[in-house]
């Protein structure tokens, strides 16, 4: 099913300022949320949606591609296919002002239990590769695998860090994940919270560590991953896959991966958005009669009439033989320059015959009437 426009989702115009943004998602969030629609999928949905919807338009980079390339700048990930885990752990932060920071569960440990509390939770890094395409790919689309060096979950523990799922509860927030200080002051008494130092605001204490990794959760690896590339991309487009980049330690949410586009130069096309340009030469018998000349195009050959007369440097426009738009929006123009070829020697009989046509008066230059405009407009200017 296609994606509904963010903008749509959240009920906002492009032009919502930060405020308007959180304050729409947060209304949504407080609507759909699933702890206020327990069981009910299509609440839970809604809630994704407007997590999604907010992550990319409350981050300037990620608005900026979705303004210009719609929901196609993320496709193979990105920004979609956003999951709980994902939404609790970097939005958060944004519903305690509706829950007044407790009452408010989550899912798999990312939510807020009922002391109000939040166990920190890590985040892989992200990791950057180039992909080199070239026209006949970015025409298409197409699929690369690519063997990463990254950062995976240790398979020993599986990604615990802990040997048997071996811990004890931090015994210093009580495994709460944050320490609670109060103060009294010349107001009263003050409360302050913060991440526990000593568990790191996980709540628990590794009691065995797992020996591969060294507690850490993860290990160095390389891992084949499947790229689906979208047709029409571009030289310098990024693409992103959520969920892909280095793991996170201790069963923390993965970082993502960016894909940045190179294209490769082609030997025969030129490339300028969507269009494409071809240099055609042809004999000055073929400009002078008329011909049918054959064309490359990204899809095989086509065959094209040059009409008698053709002068040298006419550009011909062949309709959907360009680029696809990234976006769906159709396709480009093969825009073909006529060159009329002229031949840098010639033999005695060669040039003798052509003198001969060069007295021929329809070998003579006549100007058009817009050409001889032109040249009366230049007399003027020298006058």
């Amino acid at each position: 099913m296609a994606k509904r426009d963010y903008y749509e989702v959240l009920g906002v115009s492009k032009n919502a300022t930060p405020d308007e943004l959180k304050k729409a998602y947060r209304k949504l969030a407080l609507q759909y949320h699933p702890d206020r629609n327990p069981g009910d999928k299509e609440a839970e949905e809604k809630f994704k949606e407007a997590a999604e919807a907010y992550d990319v338009l409350s981050n300037p980079d990620k608005k900026a591609k979705y303004d210009q390339f719609g929901h196609a700048a993320f496709e193979g990930g990105g920004a979609s296919n956003m999951n709980m885990n994902d939404i609790f752990s970097q939005f958060g932060d944004l519903f305690s002002d509706f829950f007044g920071g407790g009452g408010f569960t989550g899912f798999g440990g990312f939510g807020r239990g009922q002391q109000g509390h939040r166990r920190a939770t890590m985040r892989g890094s992200n990791l950057r590769i180039k992909v080199k395409l070239t026209l006949e790919e970015i025409d298409k689309g197409c699929e690369k695998k690519i063997k990463v060096a990254k950062y995976v979950p240790c398979k020993t523990c599986g990604g615990t860090g802990a040997r048997n799922n071996n811990y004890d509860v931090c015994p210093h927030c009580h495994g709460t994940g944050v320490v609670t200080e109060v103060r009294r002051t010349l107001l009263g008494q003050m409360q302050t919270q913060s991440v526990c130092s000593h568990c790191g605001g996980e709540g628990r204490i590794i009691k065995d560590k797992c020996h591969d990794c060294n507690g850490e959760g993860i290990v160095r690896s390389e891992e084949v991953i499947t790229i689906n590339i979208p047709a029409g991309v571009y030289d310098g487009m990024q693409l992103s896959m959520s969920g892909k980049g280095n793991a996170a330690p201790r069963g923390g949410v993965p970082g993502d991966l960016i894909i940045l586009v190179e294209e490769i130069p082609h030997d025969t096309f030129e490339r300028q958005e969507t269009n494409l340009y071809y240099n055609a030469f042809i004999t000055f018998a073929q400009a002078a009669m008329g011909a049918s000349i054959e064309i490359p195009t990204l899809s095989g050959r086509v065959k094209v009439k040059i009409d008698a007369g053709t002068p040298s440097g006419k550009v011909l426009r062949l309709k959907g033989k360009g680029l696809p738009d990234v976006n769906g929006y159709g396709r480009g123009d093969l825009l073909v320059s006529i060159n009329v070829w002229v031949p840098k020697s010639l033999s005695r009989e060669e040039k003798e015959m052509l003198a001969q046509l060069d007295k021929s008066p329809n070998f003579q230059p006549s100007p058009s009437k817009s050409e001889r405009g032109f040249f009366d407009k230049m007399k003027d200017l020298f006058n």
